[in-house]
């Protein structure tokens, strides 16, 4: 297959708009200072912290038979995970525990990523939850939306493909071999243009991989994958080596992302070798497939703070 023929080279303008670049050294309290000669950027509100009642449920109703059960691990949750929230409101997540009041000092595994930058759009170009933009298109370069990997870790090259582009068949290779024909065919018939991809590996073991699939229209990825995959308890693919999952219901609800549909899952236990988590998010034209494994278990901040900013720089 060559998907590659297909794929469309967005146009880059003499002189593009100037990106938004959020500073990962910043504190939680830190805002973005708007370029000098231009006027502040116009993308998406910052995702203010919801209350819990504010917040759809993204599992289904089988959640609230266990509603005491849910509060308790929501306050939890947000008592762990609010100072991450706080950070990538401005798309970065880089403070120090030791820098936020109120929490402890003890580390919860965050990672620190490098500086973020929303690459330019093409002069003229709506972003891709503007009004007169209904296809939800992207028009910046898919390759540089993809998430950068955080620093101390060894990226794995091998993802990035030819020019940036990955050929369909290393992204099906991480699905178990019997799924792999049914999947191909259906990104054929649902016009997959291209993908971009990121791997790294942690210096504590943990694997991520991250891949953005760029479709037509967000009619296309709403309706033939996203909600495909909603339909069902478990992931409709199965990643290779994942055992028995289940939906992640500790990922903290305040960290939703507006304009952005996302499921995640978390391999139950006993699982086997390394633990798999997976999260599928949707965000127009692009459907993101991000996965963490490790031995002994794959943490989970880590995996909540990668859905969450490659979400946003995808908003």
């Amino acid at each position: 297959m060559s998907e590659q023929s297909r794929t469309t080279e967005e146009a880059v303008p003499e002189t593009p708009e100037t990106p938004e670049t959020y500073d990962a050294s910043a504190s939680a309290a830190d805002t973005v200072e708007p370029p000098a000669t231009e006027p502040p950027a116009t993308g998406p509100a910052q995702p203010p912290v919801p209350e819990p009642s504010q917040v759809l449920p993204p599992h289904p109703p089988r959640r609230e038979r266990r509603v005491l059960r849910a509060l308790l691990r929501w306050t939890a949750a947000v008592a762990v995970f609010a100072s991450v929230v706080t950070a990538t409101a401005y798309g970065i997540a880089t403070a120090q525990r030791t820098d936020v009041p109120g929490l402890a000092t003890e580390s919860d595994g965050r990672w620190v990523f490098p500086r973020l930058v929303r690459p330019p759009l093409p002069s003229g170009s709506p972003e891709p939850f503007a009004e007169d933009n209904p296809a939800g298109a992207h028009h910046a370069d898919l390759r540089a939306l993809v998430l950068p990997a955080p620093e101390g870790a060894k990226e794995d090259r091998a993802l990035r493909g030819s020019d940036g582009w990955l050929p369909v068949k290393e992204y099906l290779a991480e699905f178990e071999a019997e799924d792999r024909e049914e999947l191909g065919q259906k990104l054929v018939d649902t016009g997959l243009r291209h993908i971009a991809a990121r791997g790294w590996t942690t210096p504590d073991g943990t694997r991520t991989r991250v891949y953005l699939l760029r479709f037509n229209t967000t009619n296309v990825v709403d309706a033939e994958l996203a909600s495909h995959a909603l339909a069902h308890v478990s992931p409709t693919y199965r990643v290779r080596g994942a055992g028995e999952v289940e939906y992640d219901e500790d990922f903290p609800e305040a960290a939703f992302v507006p304009g952005i549909g996302r499921t995640a899952y978390a391999e139950a236990k006993p699982y086997g070798a390394e633990q798999v988590r997976q999260a599928y998010v949707s965000a127009g034209d692009v459907y993101a497939v991000i996965l963490q494994s490790r031995e002994a278990g794959a943490p989970a901040v880590p995996f909540w703070q990668t859905v969450v900013l490659q979400s946003q720089l995808l908003g």
